[in-house]
């Protein structure tokens, strides 16, 4: 038996992860075996998430499933956070996964309610839908998920008596647990911002999460924190930093709210616009693609300005609004080995332009001019770089474990 629940949770508190997890405590109290709890993360750029666009499954060996599902329907009542606009909570109860492709439908494109409320009836699934009922998209996608590829995260949650106060945790000890455990572990810290990174900032009831290959890499990782007593901790199968998301790049170019992973050829040298996005143009399938690294994304731009026309790149990242937001990007071809770049004016420091062909370049604060010109060796290598920890999203596939 599969019991599927969804958008229980708000922008300020609340956590499906955790209401799951209170389920699970209460059925495993009753005498049901619970046998796995899964986290499934679905396609980022839905518009409607709540935040993290999670679903999770329980899974339960045996047991009456109108008594499962009247329980979840009970915490769901009690504990779903009904005055967010955005918090449409679902529940299914199903005796046996359904037909995956629908999960993978909600991983890389999109579904409507009334697409899965027909699916539920035809399948003959005990579910109920709270105010839209778009939480049964979620649902039913997290019964019917399989996971070829799958990581672990171990959350841990906070008690009831701290809500909404600050988090008290000493930083060094996530430097240290990550130092640790990785390449085991990943997203804990950004070693180079010196930022935690598994540490939420908002008022749900999540202490911290640390990400990693299996259980027991993920639960070591935890020895070494020293933070707030947590009320309870549960160890979740996930689709987190596995690149599900992710399609080929279709004839005719991207569509709007789908992930890809393709190859191109650098068209257009990246520039920097004002706010600090940096932007460039791709080659791929006879289509030019403007691809962007915006701000957030920080010291991962200086990798992205290292490209040249001509380059040969894989780019992994989604589609919206007309322009690709880059995740990750691997070079696999570079242009010539050395290229030329603006000097250093010499009377004051500043960037110097190009003057004109053979003209040699011109400082744009004083004016000085010079003939020389400055020649370096690209430095960017044919390997993955990817955005900061605290910027990626939850499905991508960090560098540590991309094998091709």
């Amino acid at each position: 038996m599969l019991l599927g629940l969804d958008d229980t949770d708000s922008p300020d508190g609340m956590c499906t992860t955790y209401l799951g997890a209170l389920i699970a405590d209460e059925l495993e109290r009753l005498g049901y075996e619970v046998t796995n709890h899964r986290l499934v993360r679905l396609n980022p750029n839905v518009i409607w998430k709540t935040r993290g666009n999670a679903a999770i499954c329980i899974e339960i060996l045996g047991g009456d499933p109108k008594t499962v599902f009247d329980i979840a329907c009970g915490f769901v009542d009690r504990f779903a956070q009904f005055d967010c606009e955005k918090t449409n909570p679902g529940v299914v109860v199903v005796d046996s996964p359904p037909d995956p492709a629908f999960y993978f439908q909600t991983l890389q494109r999109f579904c409507t309610i009334e697409e899965t409320v027909s699916r539920l009836e035809r399948i003959g699934a005990l579910y109920k839908g709270y105010k839209n009922g778009r939480g049964l998209i979620g649902a039913l996608a997290a019964v019917s998920s399989v996971l070829p590829d799958k990581t672990f995260e171990c959350l841990a949650y906070r008690k009831a008596d701290v809500l909404g106060t600050p988090r008290i945790f000493e930083k060094e000890g996530f430097f240290t647990s990550e130092d640790k455990t990785a390449p085991h572990t990943w997203d804990t810290v950004d070693f180079i911002r010196r930022d935690i990174v598994c540490v939420p900032h908002g008022k749900d009831p999540v202490l911290y999460g640390i990400r990693g290959d299996t259980p027991e890499w993920v639960e070591k990782a935890t020895g070494f924190l020293d933070t707030e007593e947590p009320a309870f901790s549960q160890i979740w199968e996930t689709n987190q930093g596995t690149d599900a998301h992710l399609l080929s790049l279709p004839y005719g170019g991207p569509v709007e709210g789908e992930s890809y992973r393709f190859f191109g050829v650098v068209e257009s040298a990246p520039r920097t616009n004002r706010g600090g996005h940096v932007q460039f143009t791709i080659l791929a399938n006879g289509e030019s693609i403007q691809v962007f690294a915006f701000e957030p994304t920080k010291y991962f731009r200086n990798a992205v300005r290292e490209l040249a026309c001509g380059d040969r790149i894989t780019v992994c990242g989604s589609f919206q609004k007309g322009i690709l937001h880059l995740e990750k990007f691997r070079p696999d071809r570079l242009t010539e080995q050395e290229h030329r770049s603006s000097p250093r004016c010499p009377i004051c420091g500043g960037r110097m332009t190009s003057a004109g062909k053979d003209k040699g370049y011109k400082c744009r604060e004083c004016s000085a001019r010079v003939r020389d010109v400055e020649s370096r060796e690209r430095t960017i290598q044919t390997r993955w770089y990817e955005v900061p920890p605290g910027s990626r999203r939850h499905l991508a596939k960090p560098a540590v474990r991309m094998r091709d």
